[in-house]
């Protein structure tokens, strides 16, 4: 359990660290609350393509 753990906190990390590369190139300068919005965005799908690539799901 606490391997899986690490891995999902690790890809993650690794999506969000993407995402917000494509986010900088696309964007030259952003508001407070649109980086909060797109940290949260970030996140999520950070956290659904950990759960995917792993095989884990909510059922």
């Amino acid at each position: 359990m606490t391997r899986f753990m690490w891995v999902s906190a690790f890809m993650t990390g690794l999506f969000c660290a993407g995402f917000a590369a494509v986010v900088d190139a696309l964007t030259d300068q952003l508001m407070v609350w649109q980086v909060i919005a797109l940290a949260a965005l970030s996140g999520t799908l950070g956290s659904l393509f950990a759960q995917v690539v792993l095989g884990r799901s909510g059922k």
